[in-house]
């Protein structure tokens, strides 16, 4: 689709400021309490182009619904309920304090808040704390070695699921003192204890991927009702209330309806109509003009760490070659990329594998577009002429990025195809090696504000996962000393001396290229014209639990 650049300017113009207006008129943060009573009520009505993946809160990894599961569930500890840099700050949530943590970094001590309910009605107790960190383990999470790995009797759990013991987690009921033991110094352990697979679930949860079937919780929320062909429904838990407004608020609206099937397109259309209060996916460039000029007041543009790269499958030709996937990421023209995204606006050319604004990850290159040199290497590397499938999702936005990247390909040499898969099934079929992805456009967004939450996640040796749709790493890329760099910045309390390890390890993945960054995105949420008090967090997206609807 040719669009002049002028015109795209001029309506991307329209819609930031139509963002930065929305964001001026957002209320503060919201306690839980003081605005009272009179917006409580009511039903929101959400809209995707399709279902993401199981219920199960310690093994989806989609962000979709995790998205929805913060509504739901609640760790020890968790970010802050809060817009901007604050927003990424850990503060209590189950755990009625912050962790008192030994001189040497391995013993952290927490205490379980009394009172508190799943929403099946049954007590929250310190088994349910020690057996929940057991299951990670059990049940298969993907950030189980990555993340927990460095729990003492993890390695044994990882070994032997069916016979974890886990001495590392000690829990006393009659204090309602919980202990974590680490084999050494993790300097992301806070962030880990606050991340979504940490959440607290029954002791009596099934010790397997529960699919279809939810989970209790602690959140205000729960799920209903579900058909993955059609709809989620959440209603309001009968026993949540709100212990620390910062960690988790009561919500606004009665019900939740989240249903599936839509277009993008007709997301958008339905948003306009009213007939829904949000869509999730990306919006069409050819209608954020539209959006800019009539909807001003019901558009939001918030900041994002999160990126879009072309992942390359090393075990899969001929992406095997490291000429192969050098040449794809010189040929691409990354300001080509935002174009496409929708702008300069709500988009950036990125030649990192960290989005800026992550703290000490920055390592100043550029990529220029080189189509002369990326056939030269291809010519080179003898995979001329080899047939390369590009999968992409669904969405017009991923369909004319990925439109653009097959003819780029094709123009090096490759006999590329594309290869559109819904988007909301996207990230398990890429992830699951059984499908025999080559090539993928892909996007990550920081499960935490650090440099490990794409360069560990994404590239490092314990996120593969063989034969399995989560499989965050599925490029399999894995090397020992990139590795290495991984783990040694990670167990850095200390942000300033870990920077250089990242920006060493972020310069090794750019010479190897499993990944190759095409832009930083900002996210562009619509809502209905009844929607009030929207919020958003850079690590959580848009709040469900802070909307109203009049």
């Amino acid at each position: 689709m040719k669009v002049c650049a002028a015109a795209l300017g001029l309506l991307i113009s329209t819609l930031w400021s139509a963002g930065a207006l929305a964001q001026e008129i957002t209320p503060p943060d919201w306690n839980g309490e003081t605005l009272g009573s009179s917006h409580r009520g009511g039903v929101l009505h959400l809209t995707a182009d399709g279902p993401a993946g199981t219920l199960d809160p310690q093994i989806n990894y989609n962000t979709q619904y995790m998205q929805v599961f913060v509504n739901m569930y609640d760790g020890l500890l968790t970010f802050r309920q809060a817009r901007g840099l604050s927003g990424q700050d850990v503060v209590p949530d189950l755990a009625d304090a912050l962790p008192q943590i030994s001189a040497d970094g391995l013993v952290w001590r927490l205490h379980l808040r009394p009172g508190l309910r799943f929403s099946s009605g049954a007590p929250v107790r310190v088994e349910d704390v020690v057996s929940s960190f057991k299951r990670i383990y059990q049940a298969g999470s993907p950030t189980a070695a990555s993340f927990y790995g460095g729990i003492v009797g993890a390695k044994e759990c990882l070994d032997d699921p069916a016979h974890c013991s886990l001495p590392g987690v000690q829990g006393d009921p009659a204090t309602g003192d919980i202990v974590f033991h680490l084999t050494h110094r993790d300097g992301e352990f806070l962030y880990k204890l606050a991340f979504a697979h940490a959440v607290i679930v029954p002791s009596d949860t099934p010790l397997h991927d529960t699919g279809n079937t939810t989970v209790p919780g602690t959140g205000p929320y729960r799920i209903t009702s579900y058909n993955p062909e059609h709809q989620m429904i959440l209603e309001r838990n009968p026993f949540f209330h709100v212990w620390n407004p910062q960690a988790q608020t009561d919500g606004f609206v009665d019900r939740i309806e989240y249903d599936f099937g839509l277009s993008d397109e007709a997301q958008i259309t339905a948003v306009e109509q009213g007939r829904y209060d949000w869509m999730l996916d990306a919006k069409p460039s050819d209608r954020l003009g539209e959006l800019g000029a009539r909807y001003a007041s019901q558009v939001h543009i918030e900041p994002l760490l999160g990126l879009y790269y072309l992942a390359m499958n090393v075990h899969e030709k001929p992406f095997t070659d490291l000429r192969v996937r050098q040449a794809v990421s010189k040929a691409v023209s990354r300001h080509a990329m935002t174009i496409l995204f929708g702008g300069g606006a709500i988009a950036e050319p990125l030649c990192q594998m960290v989005p800026h604004g992550i703290s000490g990850a920055d390592i100043g290159l550029d990529c220029p577009q080189d189509l002369q040199e990326a056939r030269r290497l291809i010519q080179e590397s003898g995979a001329e002429g080899a047939a390369v499938t590009l999968v992409v999702p669904n969405r017009a936005v991923e369909a004319g990025m990925g439109t653009y990247l097959r003819n780029v390909l094709q123009q090096i040499g490759l006999k590329a195809q594309l290869r559109p898969i819904t988007a909301g099934l996207a990230t398990s079929y890429e992830q699951n090696t059984a499908n025999h992805v080559q090539i993928a456009l892909s996007y990550w967004f920081a499960d935490y504000p650090s440099a490990s939450t794409f360069l560990d996640d994404l590239f490092g040796c314990d996120n593969y996962h063989p034969n399995s749709p989560v499989s965050p790493n599925f490029t399999g890329f894995c090397d020992q000393h990139i590795q290495s760099l991984f783990d040694q910045a990670m167990a850095e309390s200390d942000p300033a001396k870990a920077a250089p390890i990242w920006q060493e390890a972020g310069r090794g993945i750019m010479k190897q290229m499993p990944g190759a960054p095409m832009i930083q995105m900002r996210t562009i949420d619509f809502v209905s014209k009844r929607t009030g008090n929207y919020f958003s967090t850079m690590l959580n997206h848009m709040l469900f639990s802070h909307v109203w609807v009049q």
